[in-house]
């Protein structure tokens, strides 16, 4: 395994290489990434991983700061997995040039994550278009917990680049909850709640095909979910899986939320 610190050593490790796999992560592996990291493996001649917790995707600096970080014990495990090349770039390897300003959602995509935090995608989109002009890789992959993440990469790389995103499904630990880095912050009690909070929307989302008026039916469920477990949703909304419009039709949607347990912000979709 080649360790990149650099985009000099980025280049030359890259010479001559065909069907390269690529999973970017912000650090902090967990089952979900090793299962990204797994497909590519297995579809792929070889695989970098990269590890960038980027700075501009973060509307709160204190966010940023308090992301958990563990490159040891990350470098460990990528070894462990025989991932062939891993790039941990630092930010003026990424950021050469100065953010692009033609990165603008339009206003059906301020939705959501979009809708609440302002700029987050537009640096996603930004990253991500950087990542993949540097590393050029012919396929990337990355989790489906992420939704409305992907949707809108997909859009914008399929657009400027031949690289190709596979979507990959979410892992969810033994309570169904969806993994994320963000839940090394969480203590045992609130991954109890967050796990709770899965089962109870997955078992809402079976009975819906069942059932009318499911809109009135997803507000009476989060305003259940809140008074419940005594949580504020950011969001909790049925939408199409193709489109992410809302919808009253249970085919071909997902369940959207987001809600903060402590100061710790989680999504996920069902």
């Amino acid at each position: 395994m080649k360790i990149l610190l650099n985009n000099n050593d980025l280049n030359e490790a890259l010479l001559g290489i065909t069907n390269l796999g690529f999973v970017p992560t912000m650090g902090s592996l967990h089952k979900g990434h090793i299962s990204l990291i797994r497909k590519s493996l297995k579809e792929c001649n070889k695989t970098i991983v990269s590890i960038f917790v980027n700075p501009t995707q973060f509307n709160n600096q204190k966010d940023y700061i308090k992301y958990p970080r563990n490159n040891k014990k990350d470098l460990l495990l990528l070894k462990k997995l025989k991932v062939d090349l891993v790039y941990v770039p630092k930010i003026k390897d990424i950021y050469i040039s100065k953010s692009r300003k033609d990165i603008k959602l339009k206003k059906k995509d301020k939705i959501l994550c979009a809708k609440r935090r302002k700029g987050h995608f537009e640096g996603v989109i930004d990253v991500m278009s950087r990542l993949t002009d540097l590393i050029k890789p012919k396929k990337i992959f990355m989790g489906l917990k992420d939704f409305q993440q992907i949707f809108l990469v997909k859009k914008y790389i399929r657009k400027e680049y031949s690289s190709r995103i596979i979507s990959c499904k979410t892992i969810r630990d033994k309570n169904k909850l969806a993994l994320s880095s963000r839940n090394f912050l969480l203590n045992k009690k609130d991954l109890i709640k967050a796990g709770k909070i899965a089962r109870n929307i997955i078992f809402f989302k079976k009975k819906l095909f069942r059932k009318k008026n499911l809109d009135e039916l997803v507000i009476l469920k989060k305003r259940e979910l809140s008074k419940l477990y005594k949580i504020d949703f950011e969001y909790f909304e049925l939408r199409n899986s193709d489109n992410l419009k809302i919808t009253n039709k249970i085919n071909n949607s997902k369940i959207f939320i987001a809600y903060h347990i402590g100061n710790v912000r989680l999504i996920d979709n069902f």
